[in-house]
């Protein structure tokens, strides 16, 4: 059964508000160079303003309760901190070991950052900003109507087309020095790998908050976009885990356990 259409309404509302909110606020810095802080919030914000509009305080309240739900198998703790961090650093190391040189003042040499790191990152470097809306209200509503990977492969693209204005900032590195197109396959491939973790923890926001953190971080750690064929690596890699995510857990669901709900948005 397809979504209602008050439903499929609000999903549509949702990019529309979360691109407005954010591209209206990154425009100063990309016309004059005038940082507003305010701009990754987008996705957030769009999320629980739909959510209070259309559910009331019960909707906030259910977005809140996913984004600190920590009761899933814990094995998932695996994937969620260390499968990031490998896919990087062997995409890093990979560069170095091709012969180009190690970029100056990494944060190898300075691990004790990056425990802060973590944390800033964590609230103010994307996933706070970005993953209720993303996962914790997009995604939900495309399932509805889609199977697990053609709802990735939807939200990936416009997960990365959001990020657009920041390839026009130059002080933006990680966007600056790659190709739209490898960045938004990345984000397709991410978005798979981001449905494969949030179906299998019951829709656990904390989950894909805590996935994006790692992600982002280990970027900070190992600056793979500052190579010149790291970025390729990372996207070979990921599409090898892509590709062993849909063979070992099939596409549709993407879950092996048939409890697991991933169709309701309302479900709590």
């Amino acid at each position: 059964m397809g979504k209602s259409q008050p439903e499929n309404r609000n999903l549509w509302l949702f990019f529309v508000i979360a691109f407005a909110w954010s591209w209206i606020f990154w425009m100063p810095e990309v016309l004059w160079d005038f940082h507003l802080y305010l701009a990754p919030f987008g996705p957030t914000m769009a999320a629980f303003l739909l959510a209070y509009i259309n559910e009331g305080r019960s909707g906030v309240w259910d977005l809140l309760k996913r984004g600190i739900d920590f009761r899933f198998k814990k094995i998932w703790f695996v994937p969620i901190f260390l499968l990031m961090p490998a896919i990087v650093g062997v995409s890093f190391l990979l560069a170095v070991f091709s012969g180009e040189p190690m970029p100056e003042n990494t944060v190898l040499s300075q691990p004790w950052i990056i425990i802060p790191a973590f944390f800033y990152i964590f609230f103010l470097g994307g996933p706070v900003e970005e993953e209720f809306g993303w996962r914790g209200y997009a995604l939900d509503r495309l399932q509805v109507n889609y199977n697990a990977l053609i709802s990735s492969v939807i939200l990936g693209i416009i997960w990365g087309l959001w990020h657009l204005p920041l390839f026009f900032i130059p002080r933006q590195e990680m966007y600056y020095n790659i190709p739209i197109w490898g960045f938004i396959l990345g984000t397709i491939f991410f978005s798979i790998i981001f449905t494969w973790v949030y179906n299998n923890t019951g829709r656990s926001i904390l989950a894909v908050l805590l996935l994006h953190t790692t992600g982002n971080l280990s970027h900070f750690i190992f600056p793979v976009t500052a190579t010149k064929f790291g970025g390729l690596y990372s996207l070979i890699l990921n599409a090898v885990v892509v590709i062993i995510i849909l063979i070992v857990w099939g596409p549709k669901r993407m879950v092996r356990e048939k409890h697991v709900n991933t169709t309701s948005p309302n479900s709590g």
